[in-house]
């Protein structure tokens, strides 16, 4: 559940992000009407006079609003990931008791040489 709910909720938090980029580009300021964006004298426009302002306003907020709440729910799965293990070992299936013990060398043969201590493995005091 967390993987695929986390994609979704960055796809909808992306597409939403584009949209608000760019219905706040195609908005104008104030001042400016449609003929100030063509060059003409018309102020009418696909929506009426005024209605594109408010169609795109509204529909900013809209997608501002989505926005917002794909962020608050992107963190806060997130947050509530499982956490990963610390280690390759950590989430082995092996029990410790199915490890098989060292066998000892059998009698007559020579022990392994160890190191004298205060010597490295070359034989030479470390400075």
């Amino acid at each position: 559940m967390g993987s695929t709910t986390f994609n979704f909720v960055l796809l909808v938090h992306v597409l939403a992000g584009l949209g608000m980029i760019g219905l706040i580009l195609m908005q104008h300021g104030k001042g400016a009407d449609m003929g100030a964006a063509f060059g003409s004298g018309a102020s009418g426009s696909l929506f009426g006079s005024s209605g594109s302002a408010n169609f795109l306003s509204r529909t900013t907020a809209a997608l501002a609003t989505v926005f917002f709440i794909t962020s608050l729910s992107l963190a806060y799965l997130a947050s509530h990931a499982p956490k990963a293990p610390a280690s390759v070992m950590e989430g082995s299936s092996v029990p410790a008791e199915a490890v098989p013990a060292p066998t000892p060398a059998p009698e007559g043969a020579p022990a392994p040489e160890e190191a004298p201590a205060g010597k490295d493995a070359v034989g030479e005091i470390p400075d």
